[in-house]
């Protein structure tokens, strides 16, 4: 089936001489569409109803209406191009048709055939681009009224030459009244000057991701910025494509969250069991050292094992609460990556269950890298679980890690040479096809059943190593298995230097110089722990079991050095009890403890997660000493 053509343009002859336009329809009818009128009422009546006429030729000397006064008419119905044939060397008639009909050619008769034949081509030619641009135009001016984004077109000094409705809302201006303005001058984009700077220089769309917080909480802003070269290549104007990607931002963070609870789902009887292999050996390494007090070796073999085992409990509960978490993630640092993979071991092996045999290939010297640590468990987490559905029927996951040196970046990684420390998720899985693996990084796009997937593992592994300056490739044919390496950048050795810490807190007690505590918990038993702590290492210590108890006693009696209170207590909280406690008493330091793993704190509050150690509060007393 052939496409269809436009049919050929059509020319309107208007001349009250029948031989005349005889031998204009002989000239033109091979190449145009032809319509003759034989004055110039008819060609007007025949455009009211026809305006959609490339060339318009009329003649001059005609009775009732000249050639000037109908093709200054004509105007009104019609957008053509116009010729002006006459007989004779009439000026004032040719300089009228100029000024009042807008005549592109003039023609004196006898014609030269091939001389009005290009005349015609030529008027056809600007009639059709004037229509081509017109669409152009209307299209364009359509597209901006009606795209669902805030549209703005900048020249090369940033100032606006064309904005849209929803731009203009976004800068609280008219249309017309931001035109010739830069962005800075009204108040908006002041974050984007870089990137913008960045799509001029590097002559490539650069997107950009902003969050704003608002009175209806936080708003995700995505901005597409296009640098337009002009014929000799140089960007001169740039277009600034602005979505509100709140929504989206939101559905991907639950899915993201549901994809956590179907994980912690899985770990929950493994957890289940571990707990109680720990309160086993709690509970049992009390029980015999209560029994043999009088030997002072065997009670503190059974303590220290019911403290090794408490340890224990208390790192996974940190682990669990680190990665059920709902918040966003802390941002980058410079982390130990071996010891991540090492803590993430059992959490990996865990969630993955017995499907699949697991073996960790990792060096000890493994670079360190500034990254976003819980956002790197999660993306080695969401590999090793794709690897695992991709062998329903078994197979080995090899989990890997290594330093390497890239000089070249490997085809279509977009990677810069330097020091990087590589991840490496392998399974021998059923592998991917070329059709999949071109899509496996698109959001949402999964091979799994419904309900077993949301396809957001790999592009958030994709995502992460984007972020940390690092990059994501995927190796994989059919039959073959699948190898994911996540390249993360090596950290400089400033930023690798180790703070200097305050020792393990179990050297000689500290000159407390007689300083005195207040302690405020609702449990006793957590409490009476927190006081023996602090009077072993020679404090005051008085103790109540309410904030308002805290507050009460504190109106009495003042004297206190440091305020140690914990979050989570029945009437008024922690951070209740901070905020009330600062503003009558500013000078008094408090350092809060907490079970909970997100807590927001007033400035100047330490926190303190519990279960904590001797060493750990003693490190927060020696920050509140040194201020």
């Amino acid at each position: 089936m052939t496409a269809l053509q436009d049919p050929p343009p059509l020319i309107l002859l208007v001349d009250d001489e029948p031989d005349i336009l005889v031998a204009l329809e002989d000239l033109f009818e091979a190449d145009f569409r032809v319509k003759a009128a034989h004055s110039g009422a008819e060609a007007l009546e025949f455009l009211a109803g026809e305006p959609d006429v490339a060339v318009i030729i009329s003649d001059q000397r005609m009775p009732e209406m000249t050639g000037d006064v109908f093709l200054s008419h004509a105007r009104r119905y019609s957008e053509a191009e116009t010729i002006l044939l006459t007989g004779y060397a009439d000026l004032s008639s040719v300089t009228a048709a100029l000024n009042k009909g807008g005549i592109v050619g003039y023609a004196p008769k006898p014609w030269d055939p091939e001389a009005l034949s290009a005349m015609v081509g030529a008027a056809v030619s600007r009639h059709q681009l004037r229509r081509a641009l017109n669409e152009e135009r209307s299209l364009l001016r359509g597209l901006m009224a009606h795209l669902p984004a805030a549209v703005a077109v900048k020249d090369r000094d940033g100032r606006f030459i064309r904005i849209n409705q929803r731009k203009a809302l976004s800068l609280g201006v008219a249309v017309e009244d931001g035109l010739g303005l830069t962005e800075p001058e009204l108040g908006g984009g002041l974050g984007r000057t870089d990137a913008e700077s960045r799509a001029r220089q590097e002559g490539r769309t650069i997107e950009v991701l902003e969050e704003v917080e608002s009175e209806s909480g936080a708003q995700w802003f995505e901005t597409a910025i296009v640098p337009v070269p002009d014929a000799s290549g140089e960007v001169r104007h740039l277009v600034i494509v602005e979505r509100d990607v709140t929504d989206e931002k939101l559905a991907e963070m639950h899915l993201r969250q549901s994809d956590k609870l179907r994980a912690l789902g899985t770990l929950a009887g493994g957890v289940a069991h571990d707990f109680n292999n720990l309160l086993t050996a709690i509970i049992g390494s009390l029980e015999l050292a209560t029994r043999r007090l009088g030997d002072e070796g065997a009670v503190r073999r059974y303590l220290d094992n019911a403290t090794m085992a408490a340890q224990k409990g208390a790192t996974l509960t940190q682990r669990l609460l680190g990665f059920s978490r709902q918040t966003e993630s802390r941002g980058a640092e410079v982390v130990n990556l071996a010891e991540i993979l090492a803590e993430a071991r059992d959490l990996v092996e865990r969630t993955l269950g017995g499907g699949a045999r697991i073996s960790w290939n990792l060096i000890d010297d493994l670079w360190m890298s500034a990254i976003e640590p819980d956002q790197f468990e999660l993306a080695v987490l969401n590999l090793a679980v794709n690897a695992r559905d991709a062998m329903p029927g078994g197979g080995r996951i090899t989990i890997s890690a290594w330093n390497q040196a890239v000089e070249t970046a490997p085809p279509g990684l977009d990677l810069n040479p330097g020091d990087y420390a590589v991840v490496s998720v392998q399974d021998t899985g059923e592998g991917m096809t070329p059709e999949v693996l071109a899509r496996v990084l698109e959001p949402f796009f999964t091979t799994k059943p419904v309900g077993k997937g949301t396809g957001l593992g790999l592009p958030m592994a994709y995502g992460f190593a984007q972020r940390s300056g690092g990059a994501l490739e995927i190796c994989s044919e059919p039959g073959q298995g699948t190898e994911v390496k996540i390249y993360l950048p090596r950290a400089s050795p400033r930023e690798a230097m180790p703070d200097v810490g305050s020792g393990d807190g179990q050297g000689l007690a500290p000159d407390t110089g007689g300083r005195r505590i207040l302690v405020v918990d609702d449990e006793t038993p957590v409490r009476a722990v927190t006081v023996g702590f602090l009077r072993d290492r020679g404090y005051q210590v008085v103790e109540v079991d309410s904030a308002d108890a805290a507050l009460n006693l504190l109106g009495r009696d003042s004297a206190f050095d440091l305020a140690l209170v914990d979050f989570a207590m029945p009437g008024m909280n922690g951070v209740e009890f901070a905020n009330r406690a600062q503003a009558a008493w500013p000078d008094l330091p408090i350092i809060l403890i907490t079970g909970y793993f997100d807590v927001a704190v007033p400035p100047g509050i330490i926190l303190v997660h519990k279960p904590f150690s001797n060493a750990t509060l003693q490190a927060a007393l020696d920050r509140v000493w040194a201020q």
